[in-house]
C-alpha cells in the first residue's frame, strides 16, 4: 500500500477541498486504467477479481485491529443515482468482514417520526460504535440533493424558515461538515464516495432490469421519471461536493460505469483510510500479564 500509483489513483478520485467542482474532471468511466498497477498487479478488469479478494483479506485484518484497538470507527457513506453500484459496491468490497463488527443501514424516504426530527437525526442514532465498521446506503446527503432537486418535500418538515434559497442550503451544508467535523475529532473516520454513473449508462442499466427477470424486482418506474430530472440532479451533487468535501473528509468520486473499477478503487481507498489511524493491538497491563502467566501456569499443570 502506499506506493506511487496507488497514491495516483486516490488523488484521481479525490475531490480537493474548497475547490471549484466539475464533474467533467471525475468521468463515470476512466480511460486506460490498465496504465496503473495496485499490489504489483495491472490494473484491469481482468485483474479486478484478484485485487478485490487481496483487498477483501486486508480489510478483514484491518476490522480485527479495529475492534480490539476500540479507539476509532468507521463510518462509510455511498452516495449516487439509481443504478449506479452502491449495493455492488457492500457486496464486492466487504465481503471479507466480519457481519458481528459492520452493519449496513439503508436510508429511504423518511418515516413520519423521522421528519419531526432535524434532518441529521436518523443518521446520527445509526452511526457506528467504537471498534465498528458503519456503511450508509444513503445518507443525510440525501437532504441536499433529492430534498434540493424536490424542495416540496421541505413542506413536511415544519421548518422554521419562509424561504429556501441558497443560503437555506448553505446552512444544511455547515450542518453537515460541522457534524463531520465532530465525528472526525472524536475519533470516527468519515469515507464517502459518489458512485458517477453517467446517464446514457443507466439507461442501459434501467433496460436491463426490465429484460433480466432476476433483476425485474428493482425496478421502479420513478427511476424512470427522475431522469427527467437528471441535470438538477448533478448540480445538487456538484455543489454539495464542493460544499462538503474536506480535509478530514473529503469526497471520493467513483467511475460507476466500470463497475470493477469503482469497486477496486473503493477497496483501495478504504483500506489506506484505515492505515492512516495507526491501529494498533492494546498492550497488557503489568497485571494482566501477571494473571496470564497465572493462567498459563495453572493450563499447563497436569490436572
Amino acid at each position: 500500500m502506499g506506493g506511487k500509483d496507488e497514491l495516483q489513483l486516490i488523488k484521481m478520485a479525490r475531490v480537493e477541498p474548497g475547490k471549484k467542482v466539475d464533474l467533467k474532471n471525475h468521468p463515470s468511466s476512466w480511460k486506460d486504467p490498465d496504465k496503473f498497477s495496485i499490489d504489483g498487479m495491472r490494473l484491469s478488469k481482468e485483474n479486478s477479481d484478484e485485487l478485490l479478494t487481496i483487498s477483501q483479506k486486508r480489510l478483514a485484518k484491518m476490522q480485527e485491529v479495529l475492534w480490539a484497538d476500540d479507539r476509532f470507527s468507521i463510518l462509510i457513506i455511498l452516495q449516487g443515482m439509481d443504478t449506479s453500484g452502491k449495493d455492488g459496491i457492500i457486496e464486492h468490497v466487504m465481503a471479507g468482514v466480519n457481519p458481528q463488527g459492520c452493519e449496513v443501514t439503508s436510508f429511504k424516504t423518511p418515516t413520519a417520526e423521522e421528519v419531526s426530527h432535524d434532518f441529521l437525526w436518523r443518521c446520527v442514532k445509526v452511526l457506528p460504535e467504537k471498534g465498528r465498521i458503519g456503511i450508509f446506503n444513503r445518507s443525510y446527503y440525501e437532504e441536499v440533493v433529492v430534498v434540493r432537486v424536490h424542495p416540496n418535500f421541505l413542506g413536511n418538515q415544519m421548518l422554521p424558515v419562509k424561504e429556501f434559497d441558497y443560503k437555506f442550503w448553505d446552512t444544511r451544508y455547515e450542518s453537515i461538515n460541522a457534524l463531520e467535523s465532530h465525528l472526525e475529532r472524536s475519533g470516527t473516520r468519515v469515507i464517502k464516495f459518489f458512485l458517477y454513473v453517467s446517464k446514457e449508462e443507466q439507461r442501459n442499466r434501467l433496460l436491463a432490469r426490465m429484460d433480466e427477470a432476476e433483476k425485474r424486482w428493482k425496478f421502479n418506474p420513478g427511476d424512470v421519471q427522475e431522469r427527467d430530472l437528471w441535470p438538477k440532479y448533478m448540480d445538487a451533487y456538484r455543489r454539495a461536493l464542493e460544499a462538503t468535501s474536506t480535509d478530514r473528509s473529503p469526497w471520493y468520486v467513483l467511475p460507476a460505469d466500470q463497475k470493477w473499477l469503482s469497486r477496486v478503487l473503493a477497496a483501495l481507498i478504504i483500506t489506506s483510510e484505515i492505515e492512516k489511524l495507526g491501529l494498533r493491538y492494546p498492550e497488557l497491563s503489568e497485571e494482566d500479564q501477571k494473571a496470564m502467566a497465572e493462567a498459563r501456569a495453572k493450563l499447563t499443570k497436569n490436572d
